[in-house]
C-alpha cells in the first residue's frame, strides 16, 4: 500500500504541476494556478500520515516506510526548484516569457551553482534522515529498524557525493576555453 501511495503522490505531483501551470498560462488565471501549485505539499502530508498509521497499526518497518520518508525529504529539498525549473520552461514556450537561465559553465559562478545544488540535495537528505529517525523513535526499541537505518546511511552517501561534486568545482574550476568561437557574447 505504501509503495502504491508513493507512486500516486509522484503522479499527483506532476498532475498538480501541469494543472497549475495550465491555469496560470493557458487559462490566464495566475492566482488559481498558484493555489493549485500550493496544494502539492498536501500529497506529502497524506503520505506521512498514512505511513505513520501503517506503523501504528503494527506494520514491521521495512524499505517501503524508508522510501516514503526519502520521497518526502526529496520533495522538501527539490520540489520547489523542480517547480521553478518547469515553470520557467512553460512560461518561455507557451507564454512568451524570457528564455530560461542556463547554469554557468565555468569558474566561480559554476562552483557557486554546484554548491547551491548540493545544498538542495543536502536539505532533501537531512529531511529524509530526520523523518527516518522519527520513525525509529516511533517504532521504539522493540521493532526492527534496520531498514530505516539503512536508508539513513544511503542519505549520508547522497550528501557526501554532492559535497564531493561541489568541492571539485571549487578546487578544480573548469576554465573557459581561450579560443572559443563567439567568445564575449
Amino acid at each position: 500500500m505504501i509503495v502504491t501511495l508513493i507512486v500516486l503522490c509522484e503522479i499527483g505531483f506532476w498532475v498538480l504541476l501541469a494543472a497549475g501551470l495550465a491555469l496560470r498560462y493557458a487559462a490566464r488565471k495566475p492566482r488559481l494556478g498558484a493555489a493549485v501549485l500550493l496544494c502539492e505539499p498536501l500529497l506529502e502530508v497524506v503520505l506521512l500520515v498514512v505511513t505513520a498509521i501503517d506503523l501504528k497499526n503494527g506494520a514491521e518497518p521495512d524499505w517501503k516506510h524508508g522510501l516514503a520518508a526519502v520521497y518526502i525529504g526529496f520533495t522538501v529539498g527539490l520540489g520547489h526548484s523542480t517547480v521553478k525549473w518547469v515553470d520557467a520552461r512553460v512560461a518561455h514556450r507557451f507564454a512568451g516569457g524570457p528564455p530560461p537561465v542556463r547554469p554557468p559553465k565555468y569558474g566561480t559562478a559554476r562552483a557557486v551553482h554546484e554548491w547551491r545544488t548540493a545544498a538542495r540535495w543536502t536539505l532533501a537528505a537531512v529531511t529524509a534522515m530526520a523523518l527516518l529517525q522519527a520513525a525509529v523513535w516511533y517504532v521504539g526499541a522493540d521493532g526492527d529498524t534496520g531498514s530505516l537505518r539503512m536508508w539513513q546511511q544511503k542519505m549520508l552517501w547522497v550528501i557526501g557525493i554532492n559535497l564531493v561534486i561541489a568541492g571539485s568545482y571549487t578546487l578544480f574550476p573548469k576554465q573557459e576555453p581561450k579560443n572559443r568561437v563567439g567568445a564575449g557574447r
